[in-house]
């Protein structure tokens, strides 16, 4: 299955609320939405990309228990982006003083900030071309760090703020850089 894009721009072009209520109606359904504001239909993962996902979540919590640094999400949480798009990033944080600053409300629904670090792990269904162009939305959406690990070509993309992408073929460990100090991802549990 791949994704699919629909453009309803010129019947409607839906609002937040309306957005987040069309996802709370079809819970079956991962739904986001691009800058553009055309709707994407996100196919369910395969059982090696959910198991690689999950192994790659518990890699992001079990550091951010001990260092209490922010707030870790899983791929099914939506973030409002401040350039207008509804994403789901396969593992993304939030510094804690900047999760904070958003209400009880904001918080519960699709908290309208752009992640400081988000990670996208492809899986066979997307398209590198589209995760790429997904990858530099969120850079021009604020997020300051951005891994994009390619199973299948052992490459990994690093987007950070203000530089050109960097391509890594078969890295052994990926650094936190100064955004997630002090965490470092043995890739060994991606490439195995």
């Amino acid at each position: 299955m791949t994704a699919i894009k629909i453009n309803f721009n010129h019947v409607v072009k839906l609002n937040d609320n309306q957005f987040y209520q069309l996802c709370q109606d079809n819970p079956d359904i991962k739904f986001e939405r691009n800058v553009n504001g055309e709707l994407i239909v996100m196919p369910p993962t395969g059982g090696e990309t959910g198991k690689y996902n999950a192994k790659l979540t518990t890699k992001f919590v079990l550091w951010n228990e001990q260092t209490q640094l922010g707030e870790v999400f899983d791929s099914s949480t939506c973030f409002r982006l401040p350039n207008g798009a509804d994403r789901s990033p396969d593992v993304s944080w939030i510094e804690l003083s900047r999760w904070n600053t958003l209400s009880a409300e904001q918080r519960e629904k699709f908290p309208p900030i752009a992640p400081d670090f988000v990670l996208e792990l492809m899986s066979p269904s997307d398209s590198l071309s589209e995760t790429q162009a997904k990858m530099q939305e969120y850079m021009n959406a604020g997020v300051k760090l951005g891994w994009l690990i390619n199973r299948k070509t052992r490459c990994v993309e690093i987007y950070r703020q203000g530089r050109p992408k960097e391509v890594l073929e078969s890295p052994t460990s990926l650094s936190g850089e100064d955004v997630l100090l002090g965490f470092t991802l043995d890739l060994q549990i991606v490439w195995n």
